[in-house]
């Protein structure tokens, strides 16, 4: 089996997860899940990934919805799953939010996340990056939190992954859309599912969205911070 030199090796960072994309079948990535374990186990039985695939998630596994132990441990527990850290998973580790039902073992997976993972010309974050500049000089701050590429801006854009254009590839989160986003260099899965969207996840192999609806009321989220097609510019 040929071994690829690493994703970026330019940008290794104590934080930086890389993957080998020849011991895989298929990789998915999915959106962000915040505790919505019936959701997840919903698009889990649409994909029905076998054991030589890899399920890898943006991050944001928890609060906000109704499990987020169910949902920590249903991605620990198994040997085919990956998430990099989301901007609520870090909150936990810095005690700016706690999940009274997650034990020392739930923290210690939480706090083993790596905030990025890679292969190939691949690159999943939670929030995004800077195409200016290269990963290993971005913040855990800056992956897990970004929208525009001017911190001041957020909601009002430029958004990060409408001004890339070139590679890796970057999945990511954080951003609530209303439909993914689907760009030569830019994926977005945040589709909304703990506020009533969907929950949905990216087929690499096949290149192609697989969703699920929530099938419950979802959170309360104001209009002005879910971000529609027209203004990511999606292809």
């Amino acid at each position: 089996m040929r071994t690829p030199a690493p994703a970026f090796p330019e940008t290794e960072a104590a934080w930086h997860r890389t993957v080998d994309r020849d011991e895989w079948d298929d990789i998915y990535v999915v959106g962000d899940v915040h505790g919505c374990l019936s959701a997840l186990d919903r698009l889990l039985a649409t994909l029905d990934p076998s054991a030589d695939d890899l399920v890898v998630f943006v991050g944001d596994l928890v609060k906000k919805g109704p499990n987020s132990r169910g949902v920590l441990r249903r991605v620990r527990d198994a040997p085919n799953m990956l998430s990099v850290r989301g901007n609520n998973e870090e909150k936990l580790l810095r005690g700016d939010a706690s999940i009274p039902e997650l034990g020392p073992v739930d923290l210690e997976y939480v706090r083993s996340m790596p905030v990025a993972i890679s292969w190939d010309d691949h690159l999943v974050v939670h929030g995004g990056v800077d195409h200016r500049k290269t990963l290993a000089d971005h913040s855990v701050d800056d992956v897990q939190n970004m929208r525009a590429l001017d911190p001041a801006d957020g909601y009002d854009g430029p958004f990060w992954f409408a001004e890339r254009d070139e590679g890796p590839r970057v999945f990511f989160g954080h951003t609530v859309l209303e439909s993914p986003v689907y760009r030569e260099y830019a994926v977005g899965l945040d589709t909304g599912c703990v506020y009533g969207g969907e929950l949905t996840a990216y087929d690499v192999a096949g290149d192609e969205f697989v969703s699920v609806p929530l099938a419950r009321s979802g959170r309360d989220r104001s209009a002005s911070k879910i971000v529609t097609p027209e203004r990511t510019q999606t292809v």
